[in-house]
């Protein structure tokens, strides 16, 4: 039970935690929630029948309400519009793993969650089903009509967040915009405030071109964009370093003065990142009204139903989640 001093008990959190693609892993690695001490309650958004097959697990209803002051792990159920078999895709229930979402996300819209937390989806599938589909963070943008989002990785000591996200390497720099590099950048700064307890957030900005453009021998978008950028929310009152070489940036020695790295690119900072983190890493979605964190890895359908899973990515984003949703409102007394 959460405490205030005096004794007086206060509401834990409740998340909901999207179960993902039903042929992958996720139904199987929401078992590790189960048995993991977290204070909170979890509130696993999925087919309850698919849930109880996949863990062997018999798992509670959802009580509904948002009261609760002990722990507990419970299902709301969404279920699937066919059977499902892990490791074999079926396109019919692409419908289903985005009702799954929607539901999280509404719940935590309308406050019956405090965040929510998401099992991996199969991109392809979806599509395949003749739904568009580019990925959680789009979905959610849209379902909340925010105007601009930005994709974090957190573990390894790191937080990394990506001025653009999947596109290819050759549409990169023409998709560093002044406007889009001032939104993201106060995107970032400002939800370091609210959802991670900084103050005053120190963020270093990676250069797109090798060594940083090298004074325009590079590139110049570093002198014609980034720089004049950086230079502008400076003047807001943003703590934003220069345009900074990717290639010696992510020394421990440069990174301990930062709170954040903002990255111009997906393989420019999740490679780094990764590699101190892989199994543990936290995807977090920033610039949404709400707390939406994932897991940093894919569906695996190679090893779905096998019991080799590893669940320590989810458990490290519900605990993240669980951190941001108590930084960004003190709990009511229950």
């Amino acid at each position: 039970m959460n405490t205030r001093a005096g004794g007086v008990s206060t509401r834990l959190p409740t998340l909901a935690i999207t179960a993902g693609e039903p042929a992958g892993i996720g139904p199987e690695i929401c078992a590790a929630l189960k048995t993991a001490t977290l204070p909170a309650r979890l509130v696993i958004i999925a087919d309850r029948a698919l849930l109880c097959e996949r863990t062997q697990i018999d798992w509670p209803d959802f009580a509904g309400g948002c009261t609760a002051v002990e722990a507990g792990v419970s299902v709301l159920h969404v279920p699937l519009t066919v059977s499902s078999v892990a490791g074999k895709l079926d396109a019919r229930n692409s419908g289903y793993v985005l009702r799954t979402l929607g539901v999280a996300c509404d719940g935590c819209s309308d406050g019956l969650f405090d965040a929510m937390a998401t099992a991996p989806v199969h991109k392809g599938v979806i599509n395949d089903a003749g739904i568009a589909f580019t990925g959680h963070t789009e979905f959610l943008q849209a379902r909340t009509r925010s105007p601009h989002v930005v994709m974090m990785l957190a573990g390894g000591g790191m937080r990394v967040a990506l001025a653009t996200t999947h596109l290819a390497l050759k549409d990169v720099a023409s998709h560093i915009t002044r406007a889009s590099l001032t939104q993201t950048l106060r995107v970032l700064h400002h939800d370091l405030q609210r959802h991670f307890g900084i103050a005053a957030p120190r963020i270093a900005v990676a250069g797109l071109n090798p060594h940083a453009g090298e004074s325009g021998h590079m590139g110049r978008e570093e002198i014609e964009v980034i720089a004049p950028v950086i230079g502008e929310l400076r003047g807001a009152g943003l703590t934003l370093s220069d345009p900074l070489p990717a290639d010696t940036l992510f020394n421990p020695d440069r990174l301990k003065h930062y709170d954040a790295v903002l990255a111009m690119y997906h393989d420019q900072g999740l490679p780094v990142l990764k590699y101190a983190s892989f199994g543990a890493g936290v995807n977090v979605t920033l610039g949404l009204p709400i707390i939406r964190t994932s897991v940093d890895h894919g569906t695996a359908l190679d090893i779905a139903g096998s019991g080799k899973a590893d669940a320590g990515s989810l458990i490290e984003a519900v605990k993240l989640a669980i951190s941001m949703a108590n930084a960004t409102a003190p709990r009511r007394s229950a």
